[in-house]
Parts: C-alpha cells; sequence; structure tokens
C-alpha cells in the first residue's frame, strides 16, 4: 500500500467537492480510518478509495454545524477567504493567519 502526502494540511478551510458544506481541518488520517459501517452507509457508486488521506473538519453547511469526515479527494481549497463558524473553532485554534486557521498549541504550520 502507497501512503500518499496529505494535500491539505490542519487549519486549512476546505470545501466539500459536491456536498454544499465548508469547513476547517483538525486532523488527518494517512488512510481511511473510520468503521466499516461508516464506510458501507456511503452509496457504493460514490465512495471513495481508502488509500488516501481522509480529514476530519469542523464543519458547517447553511442550517448547522457539525464534524465531518471527508476523503481528500472529495475536498477543495474554500476561496471564499470567509472564517468558519462551527462553535468549537475556538477551542482548537487562536485565529486566522494568511487564510489558515493557527492551533492552539502550536504556532506553526
Amino acid at each position: 500500500m502507497t501512503i500518499r502526502n496529505a494535500k491539505f494540511g490542519i487549519g486549512e478551510i476546505v470545501r466539500h467537492r459536491v456536498h454544499p458544506f465548508r469547513g476547517v481541518i483538525f486532523d488527518v488520517d494517512p488512510v481511511f480510518s473510520n468503521t466499516e459501517e461508516w464506510w458501507e452507509s456511503i452509496p457504493e457508486n460514490s465512495r471513495p478509495a481508502k488509500e488516501q488521506p481522509y480529514y476530519h473538519l469542523l464543519a458547517e453547511n447553511s442550517e448547522t454545524t457539525y464534524i465531518a469526515y471527508v476523503s481528500e479527494q472529495n475536498l477543495l481549497t474554500d476561496e471564499t477567504c470567509e472564517p468558519v463558524s462551527h462553535p468549537q473553532i475556538s477551542e482548537l485554534f487562536s485565529g486566522i493567519e494568511n487564510g489558515c486557521y493557527v492551533t492552539r498549541h502550536d504556532n506553526t504550520h
């Protein structure tokens, strides 16, 4: 199995390629690391490959905020430059610098 380097990093603001939500990355798994049940709940014709980075997002859509787990192939850089309004942002990040959230425990990317 080949593990690729992650395209996105902690603190980056991204949006989903298909679904109408965006979020800030707070963790990265080098390959799929969720349950088989979660995996099988995705319709087979749109199920992404497991052998790619998966991202944990503090996500938001027009109705609510939540935690999302998304494959790299389904993420794009968010071009809006708008902050994410998830209530847990301040627990993990100290602010935004150059369009990226800065983690509280480490001010480097």
